[in-house]
């Protein structure tokens, strides 16, 4: 049950609905429900949410961005790269921890950050 004032879903815009479901299950283990021609959400990310194939909004890389953690950073890096994800800012350290980004299927920008 949501609560309340809290972030509930996260939703991102997608171009290629299986190149994003492939990209996301084999790298993460995500799972996704599809609801319709354009729309998925996905499970198994530590929160809900949603890829949009509708056009209404794009990929960007100039939006607040979604960072997910991993244990072993330059692991989930190199897979990242393997499946096809652009790096764009390679593993650096801040005051925390390290972290890079990259690029999915659809040109979305996310972060990994790890100790």
């Amino acid at each position: 049950m949501p609560t309340h004032n809290t972030i509930n879903y996260i939703e991102l815009p997608t171009t290629d609905i299986p190149a994003t479901k492939e990209f996301y299950s084999k790298l993460f283990g995500w799972s996704f429900t599809d609801w319709g021609e354009h729309y998925i959400s996905f499970g198994g990310a530590g929160i809900s949410g949603g890829f949009d194939a509708s056009g209404e909004t794009k990929p960007t890389d100039d939006g607040p961005k979604v960072i997910l953690y991993s244990d072993d950073l330059q692991a989930t890096r190199d897979a990242i790269q393997k499946a096809g994800g652009i790096i764009t800012k390679d593993i650096y350290s801040f005051p925390g921890g390290k972290r890079f980004y990259f690029t999915d299927p659809s040109s979305n920008q996310l972060a990994v950050w790890g100790q």
